[in-house]
């Protein structure tokens, strides 16, 4: 009787999971806003006597299935109208250090989006000094570092960007960098050249969401333009050699997101997912969850998800994660400790 036979990469799925679970992990890319689960949502929306259109957080979760990253904004949009004060912000981001934690996160770099809460008149203040609370506490609890990265709305105007920039000066020492998020197709990274030109006078690293959506150009002026120290998604790369030869050849780090990407269409399935081709590359790709309760996963379900439909290596796995500890706003010592700390577990599992 013929044997059945096995699946070649079923054995490599398995050997992987060790290093994957227990890795110590950086995360770059991830929307405050986007870890609101549903539960929470509910409890929220309760507490703080606001309607939602859902009966149910079954319900919730039933409505993400999106066409694109526009479907996606609606729902985004609408469920961020529960967040009302600072116990709110607090509470919302407590959840996810909780998560990181159980995931073996050691530092996380999060983006929050005042404009999102200070539109329908939730004051700035009381967005950052519920999330500023919470990273203390974590850090304190968890040992879980953190950077905070303000996103400016692409779909809203420059002039806003610039108000809301001012906002934020008060706490300048609380932000490590600005950002740039939202719809990206149609709203370019040329429009916002002189808001982070204000930035940067200010101190402020700068980041932005392009190529995701948008084309292989929105890179080039997020690097041009903005000036930007990372790009976040940059999937359209590979659309462009002479753009792929500049990223390599400057090691600009990209926060990729495959989970995400397929959720919303970027890629129709994760086998063609285009990360491992980067990598092989020489790009400085990173692994990331963007929105994970809206996408399917955590950082931990994005390697898991990602290896198993790339089979990505070992190494690769590795490498992945030393990628983002050398992208991340550390000093050069926390990221040798943190480099040092992965190398351990690199040397159990990798042969």
């Amino acid at each position: 009787m013929d044997q059945p036979r096995m699946n070649p990469h079923r054995d490599d799925q398995q050997a992987m999971m060790p290093l994957i679970t227990h890795l110590p992990k950086v995360e770059l890319h991830l929307h405050i806003e986007g870890s609101l689960e549903p539960e929470l949502m509910f409890h929220m929306a309760e507490r703080n006597a606001v309607a939602l259109k859902y009966a149910s957080a079954d319900a919730v979760r039933e409505a993400y299935h999106f066409d694109n990253l526009e479907s996606f904004l609606e729902i985004y949009y609408e469920a961020c109208g529960v967040l009302r004060h600072e116990r709110d912000f607090y509470d919302l981001t407590t959840a996810y250090l909780q998560r990181a934690h159980a995931q073996h996160v050691v530092h996380t770099e999060l983006f929050f989006d005042p404009q999102t809460h200070t539109e329908r008149g939730v004051p700035f203040a009381t967005v950052i000094s519920g999330i500023r609370r919470a990273l203390v506490e974590g850090e304190r609890t968890y040992g879980i570092t953190s950077r905070l990265i303000m996103c400016f709305l692409r779909h809203l105007s420059a002039e806003a960007a610039l108000d809301t920039l001012a906002q934020a000066l008060p706490y300048r020492e609380w932000i490590t960098a600005v950002g740039l998020d939202s719809y990206e197709v149609g709203h370019p990274p040329s429009l916002f050249t002189e808001v982070f030109a204000r930035a940067r006078q200010h101190g402020f690293l700068t980041v932005a969401h392009a190529g995701e959506e948008g084309p292989a150009e929105y890179i080039w002026q997020a690097l041009n333009l903005l000036h930007v120290s990372r790009i976040d998604h940059g999937v359209r790369c590979l659309d462009d050699d002479a753009l792929v030869h500049e990223l390599v050849s400057r090691q600009v780090p990209l926060t990729v997101c495959p989970l995400s990407n397929v959720k919303l269409g970027v890629f129709a399935r994760l086998e063609e997912h285009t990360l491992r081709r980067m990598l092989q590359r020489g790009l400085c790709v990173t692994v990331n969850s963007d929105d994970p309760a809206y996408f399917g996963g955590y950082i931990s379900e994005n390697f898991v998800a990602a290896q198993q439909a790339l089979h990505l290596t070992a190494p690769e796995i590795y490498q992945l994660t030393r990628n983002a500890i050398q992208a991340a706003f550390l000093p050069e010592a926390e990221k040798q400790a943190l480099l040092d700390k992965a190398a351990v577990y690199q040397q159990q599992v990798v042969p």
